[in-house]
């Protein structure tokens, strides 16, 4: 009975027991983390997701989250714990640490009021463990993700990680501590740096190492050149250097001491050789209460930069604190000021300002009386005479800028004028392509090249990816350029312009109109009041199409278009067949010229850049063209210019010669079937000639021709007259008191350049017999008058000329000289007489064409200069 009463209560127990082990598992989501919460700081507790599972030796923990207040601090994915071979083997796949969580830690966490324990102390208490995480992630810090390794003994403690962009290995044994290797990879870095070196820690965790050598070498992407840094120190104060490779001079020396109450920087140096400048300058820093820990520590320290360019030396000075920085509220002042001065600019600086919040994510936030103010050269040309960046109340963090911006620039250029400029906006979380910026601006110069005041003002944001012209206005008074003068263009938006910066979607599009009054010339002329509309589409500023046309009251439209690629601007235009008529208002009404009738069209293609300049070709068509005047009128104009125009040259007839064609002119001398080829360049010159041929002319019942005039001209260009009827031209005189007939012929060799002479020995003969006669009431009023003369005069009233012929020359100014010679009978009162005229004449050209009718004068002309003698068969010379 007594071994089944024992049987029993050990049956009885066994099972209690199994049920209580059942019990613990099945609850252990609930009373492990309460049991760990004795030894875990306070305010911090562990979180399981799912109850442990027993497999292949180890315990699993599907998930396993480490809580300060309701923050994640820590969270492991399949966290696994085992013991073998004497050792506990801990694992990972994911371990993600939250640093935006630190500051939820309490102030003061220990548990334990008693004296600290030294680093062999702790060191005598970890087990022999092995320590695997497959990845180890830090937020917000996700590119310096890896994996660690820790392999823990109360001898010697090993640590290896293994990522991407960071490498570290490292070995602890008693208080040496020994970096292997540390190798990271930052934008900055065009190579990855690597550090090396022994460390000898203090005996407690808080204590500064007491003495130590770092060292490694790294490369900028900014500098030409490797660098060294280079860490010593002894007990309580060490140096902290970088040097260029092979050069002695430091480019940072920060030498410092430390004692339990301070970690002071002093007489610290640094210097900047790549600059246009060489700059230098010294840092002194102050960290008190350092022992602490980082929310007690104050913080105080000045860094200066020295400067020497225009206007002489300069100084620019940081000042920090004192305050202190915090993972939850950092409160440090600050303060640069100070004058820069470069080779060209000088920049005046007074901006105080304060950093203010968790250390993870600062905030500086600008202080009111904030100034930043510029001078000097900015340009070659443009001399700032003050720019203003009045920054108080601005604030910057990570999330970007925050309060009003503005900006004021007032310059001036010696040759193109001077203008003043103001933006005013504000900014609201904004950095490029986040958050958003609005803005107004508005601004007035003179331009003086131009001889014209102009304004401007707009309006624009910038949301996120998108930036937004949405009104824009800006134009001249006037503008005066050589014989033009336009007034009050105005460049206005019709539509707004947004340009979507995102690269799955980016965009650029809007629509510009360009007004204009009317344009004055100097020659008379006038254009109606004009108008530019251009639409924009593409990708971004740099890249789109352009499309638009040109009015100018009946003027036009001429058809645009064209594309922008960030370096040139191609396109075309096309002048629509239109009536000449429309362009009546160019011509001066002075001149009493009308437009009678004709059509125009064109089209031409053109590129500009910066570094082929502008260039343009085309084509110009005039058909059908007629024109009238006073006195004259010309019909069946056609005219047909090819050009291309490259570095202010104009190439004439690329694809053909120039070509005018006119029907008739009616005037004085009326001329028909009016020819002329032109083709060369504008300027010309040896290596590009300009060259005028096939130049025919019908006029008084013969010709004139030019076969060919070459510029620079090197050889005569010979005149041709063909054949010319003297009668014709008595007619279109209108002399009444001389009756002349038949036809001559002559060769006038033209000079245009490279002489003296506009014609050089010219000469001029008759083709066929030349009859004259002379009014005979004018003949008689002369002979009334003057006997002796009337008597000479007898043998001209009636000559028939066998041979006539002269020589010309024409200089530059005008002066002709004739050398005459006239053979011939004359018939007077049924007797005839040979005559043998030898006559020289000067006189000034340009003067005389001043009246071709001088039929009028030809009466006194003769009077004064018409002595014959009245013997028969004699010769006379004048």
């Amino acid at each position: 009975m007594a071994m089944r009463r024992r049987l029993f209560f050990a049956l009885a127990s066994l099972l209690t027991l199994v049920l209580l082990v059942l019990a613990l598992l099945l609850s252990v989501t609930h009373w492990l983390p309460r049991l760990a919460g004795i030894w875990l700081p306070q305010g911090t507790r562990i979180a399981l997701d799912a109850a442990p599972r027993w497999r292949q030796g180890k315990l699993h923990f599907p998930a396993v989250r480490y809580l300060a207040g309701d923050c994640a601090l820590a969270s492991a994915d399949e966290l696994t714990l085992g013991y073998r071979d004497a050792r506990w083997q801990a694992g990972a796949r994911r371990l993600t640490l939250d640093s935006a969580c630190l500051s939820r830690l309490a102030a003061s966490d220990s548990r334990d009021a008693s004296a600290p324990r030294t680093l062999t102390q702790w060191q005598a208490l970890l087990p022999p463990a092995d320590v695997a995480v497959q990845q180890l992630i830090v937020n917000p810090y996700q590119s310096w993700a890896g994996a660690l390794r820790l392999a823990l003994d109360r001898d010697v403690q090993r640590i290896a990680y293994q990522g991407d962009n960071l490498q570290f290995r490292a070995d602890l044994q008693g208080q040496r501590l020994r970096l292997r290797q540390l190798t990271a990879q930052a934008p900055m870095f065009s190579q990855p740096v690597s550090l090396h070196g022994e460390l000898t820690l203090a005996p407690f965790a808080a204590g500064v190492p007491e003495r130590g050598q770092l060292s490694g070498d790294f490369i900028l992407a900014q500098l030409p050149h490797p660098l060294r840094l280079t860490l010593d120190w002894q007990q309580k104060q060490g140096k902290l250097a970088l040097h260029q490779i092979d050069e002695e001079s430091p480019l940072l020396e920060l030498p410092w001491q430390a004692t339990p109450q301070q970690i002071a920087i002093t007489a610290g140096r640094w210097r900047w050789p790549w600059a246009a400048q060489p700059l230098a300058g010294g840092v002194a820093l102050s960290l008190n209460h350092w022992q602490q820990g980082l929310e007690a520590m104050e913080i105080a320290g000045r860094m200066n930069m020295l400067t020497q360019g225009r206007g002489g030396k300069g100084n620019v000075v940081l000042t920090l604190g004192p305050g202190h920085l915090s993972l939850t509220d950092s409160m440090l002042p600050l303060r640069l000021t100070g004058e820069s001065k470069l080779a060209a600019l000088q920049f005046y600086a007074a901006l105080p300002g304060t950093l203010n919040g968790s250390l993870l994510d600062p905030q500086l936030r600008i202080a009111p009386g904030a100034l930043l103010r510029m001078r000097g050269r900015l340009l070659s040309t443009l001399e700032v005479d003050e720019a203003r960046w009045p920054l108080a109340g601005i604030t910057l963090s990570s999330s970007g800028i925050n309060g009003r911006l503005q900006a004021i620039l007032r310059a001036h250029d010696a040759s193109r004028g001077r203008f003043t400029l103001h933006l005013d906006g504000r900014a609201a979380n904004f950095w490029p392509d986040s958050g958003r910026w609005t803005w107004r601006y508005w601004g007035n110069g003179y331009l003086a090249p131009l001889a014209a005041r102009w304004d401007g003002m707009g309006t624009g944001s910038w949301q996120d990816s998108a930036i937004t012209l949405d009104t824009l206005s800006t134009g001249f008074d006037r503008l005066h350029y050589g014989m033009a003068t336009v007034s009050q263009p105005r460049l206005r938006l019709a539509q707004p312009l947004v340009w979507q910066r995102a690269a799955a979607a980016n965009a650029f599009a809007g629509s510009l109109t360009l007004e204009a009054g009317e344009t004055r010339f100097s020659s008379g002329g006038w254009l109606p009041p004009s108008r530019l509309q251009l639409a924009l589409q593409g990708s971004d500023p740099g890249h789109f199409l352009l499309n638009g046309d040109l009015r100018a009251g009946e003027i036009g439209p001429v058809r645009v278009n064209g594309r922008w690629d960030g370096e040139r601007l191609r396109g075309q235009a096309w002048w629509p067949r239109q009536s000449l008529t429309v362009f009546q208002p160019l011509l001066d009404p002075d001149l009493k010229i009308r437009i009678a009738d004709g059509w125009l069209r064109a089209q031409v293609a053109f590129s500009a850049s910066d570094a082929q300049g502008f260039t343009a070709g085309g084509h110009w068509v005039v058909q059908d063209g007629a024109v009238w005047t006073p006195d004259n009128s010309v019909q069946g104009i056609d005219f047909s210019l090819p050009f291309r125009l490259r570095q202010s040259r104009w190439y004439l007839g690329t694809h053909g010669p120039v070509s005018l064609r006119i029907s008739t002119i009616n005037s004085q001398f009326p001329l028909s079937a009016v020819t002329a080829d032109l083709q060369g360049s504008w300027p010309w010159d040896e290596r590009s000639p300009l060259t005028l041929s096939n130049v025919n002319i019908a006029l008084l019942d013969g010709s004139l021709t030019m076969p060919q005039l070459r510029l620079p001209q090197h050889q005569a260009a010979v005149v041709r007259l063909n054949n010319i009827s003297l009668s014709e031209l008595i007619t279109a005189l209108k002399v009444k008191q001389v009756a002349l007939s038949g036809r001559i012929n002559g060769e006038l060799p033209l000079w245009l350049n490279h002489s003296p002479w506009l014609v050089k020995d010219g000469w001029i003969a008759n083709s066929g017999g030349l009859t004259l006669r002379l009014d005979k009431q004018m003949a008689d009023a002369i002979a009334k008058n003057n006997i002796a003369t009337g008597a000479a005069l007898d043998w001209l009233r009636y000559m028939e000329i066998s041979r006539s012929w002269a020589t010309l020359d024409l200089n530059a100014i005008g002066d002709l000289t004739m050398q005459a010679q006239v053979n011939g009978t004359s018939r007077f009162s049924n007797r005839e007489q040979q005559v043998n005229l030898s006559y020289r004449h000067q006189e000034n050209l340009f003067q005389l064409w001043r009246s071709l009718r001088f039929g009028d004068n030809l009466q006194s002309w003769v009077e004064q200069n018409v002595a014959l003698p009245s013997q028969k068969g004699s010769t006379h010379e004048n």
